[in-house]
């Protein structure tokens, strides 16, 4: 190949190791993420402190500090109170359809600030015990309900893993390849995404997605009844054994209501604000998604429960064991590589020959719709940050080598990656709720492939070519 040179000659079989590995998993992902950059070093692509440098990008700091509360929130049942009280709310009643809508809800707003497989290992008894109920309920009225062939209860299921999948889409903190695409555009092409212009598309998809599951699962999943009778004692009973406030919830939602005002106050600045003020750079300088983070995090060390005895909020032990380090050190590898295939020419080599591949002149509705659907079969057979590592980068070159911003295709590939809605493989959240045995795989597949189709053709492209476009305008 005479248009590459020796280190992305090197890089390129590296790439193909550690693709390879991602996909068929001989280690652990994180274990082959940490291969990849060492490799590079001892074959001679790049020095150690460029190899690594990637493992300290402030984007890091910002999962770790989002890791941080939302162990608080967990360890003090923040979550659950937030999850009980929206179940609980008057509209939702009785009603099998309404406490489907609550259930995905709480789950998918949850799963906006708290790791996807942490919300779903908290919602799932929470649906178990729903669906314990209703089997009670109808054994009282003389009925039989079994739970492994209720189409309600597959629906049940499938919503908490669903709603938990697309929540994360709300935040850049919500699932990993959110940062990861953040960090694939800063590092690549210089492009700045703030946490509020994240979210103001990060929320639409996030409602779209929504909506498309709810009717989905709704019309394929109903309950024979139109009432489940007991179903709101049941979850005002679970809501009164969290009993009152404590002083650790209160510090919790503190630290949490921190954090989010220093994420979006650029955001409203820019507003209210003339662009490029002096007062948003400012701020923009003393705090940084990362710095916010951290401050909110950090709170939680100072914020104390009992301080005769030194109670604090959150202990390091507690926050050491809440962390995904394995998450990380993949976030930290895969932008490792990618920085690396940019920095030897690789990223534009392969984005040429996608481009010729794709005819010499696609449109880039043609190039968003390829790479929205190569980063969702990717995820449906892989970890969906394994497989934005892998896509990524690859699309935003290719973006940039035909002329085109590169931000809506990088966004396609952040948002289709989260749609691994097909297999108990594709996502953690498929797998908890997948382990309950009230999902046959054959509904799950047929499910997933409704969604995945519906929500690549009416909400990725489109969000995607219209919405990004407008934010970053």
């Amino acid at each position: 190949m005479p248009d590459l040179s020796l280190a992305a000659h090197k890089l390129l079989a590296l790439m193909t190791l550690v693709a390879l590995w991602w996909i068929t998993e001989p280690l652990p992902l994180p274990v082959t993420a940490l291969l990849g950059p060492t490799l590079a070093v001892v074959i001679g692509i790049v020095p150690a402190s460029t190899a690594f440098s990637a493992f300290a990008n402030p984007l890091i700091f910002l999962f770790m500090g989002g890791f941080m509360l939302a162990t608080a929130m967990m360890h003090h049942h923040l979550d659950k109170r937030f999850a009980f009280w929206l179940l609980s709310r008057r509209w939702v009643g009785s009603n099998p359809k309404k406490i489907l809508l609550a259930m995905g809800l709480a789950t998918a707003l949850c799963s906006g600030w708290v790791s996807n497989t942490a919300t779903t290992a908290m919602m799932f008894p929470i649906a178990l015990g729903l669906l314990g109920a209703i089997k009670e309920m109808f054994a009282a009225q003389g009925k039989m309900l079994d739970l492994h062939t209720s189409k309600y209860a597959t629906g049940i299921m499938l919503m908490t893993a669903y709603a938990a999948s697309i929540g994360g889409s709300l935040t850049p903190i919500g699932a990993p390849p959110n940062l990861i695409i953040v960090g694939f555009l800063s590092e690549m092409s210089h492009i700045y995404v703030s946490f509020f212009d994240w979210m103001v598309w990060g929320a639409v998809s996030t409602i779209l997605y929504f909506i498309i599951a709810y009717v989905v699962l709704a019309r394929m999943y109903p309950l024979e009844v139109s009432e489940i009778a007991g179903a709101d004692e049941f979850i005002a009973a679970r809501r009164q054994e969290l009993g009152k406030w404590t002083r650790a919830q209160k510090n919790t939602l503190i630290a949490f209501i921190v954090a989010i005002v220093l994420w979006v106050t650029p955001g409203i600045m820019s507003i209210v604000l003339e662009p490029g003020s002096p007062m948003i750079k400012l701020y923009n300088r003393l705090f940084p998604e990362a710095v916010a983070a951290l401050v909110g995090a950090l709170a939680l060390f100072l914020l104390p429960v009992n301080f005769k005895e030194r109670q604090f909020t959150l202990s390091w032990k507690e926050a050491a064991k809440g962390i995904e380090w394995g998450t990380l050190l993949l976030f930290g590898g895969g932008l490792s590589m990618g920085t690396m295939m940019y920095a030897t020419g690789l990223s534009t080599w392969f984005g040429t020959l996608i481009i010729d591949a794709l005819g010499g002149n696609p449109s880039e509705v043609a190039l968003i719709a390829v790479f929205a659907v190569m980063s969702l079969l990717m995820s449906e057979l892989t970890s969906h940050t394994a497989a934005t590592n892998m896509v990524g980068p690859l699309g935003i070159t290719a973006a940039m080598a035909a002329g085109f911003n590169p931000v809506p295709v990088a966004v396609a590939i952040a948002l289709a990656s989260s749609l691994g809605f097909m297999l108990p493989v594709s996502t953690p959240p498929n797998a908890i709720v997948y382990a309950s045995g009230y999902i046959p795989i054959t509904k799950m597949i047929k499910t997933g492939v409704y969604i995945d189709i519906i929500g690549i053709a009416c909400v990725t492209i489109p969000l995607a070519i219209y919405v990004v476009k407008w934010v970053i305008s």
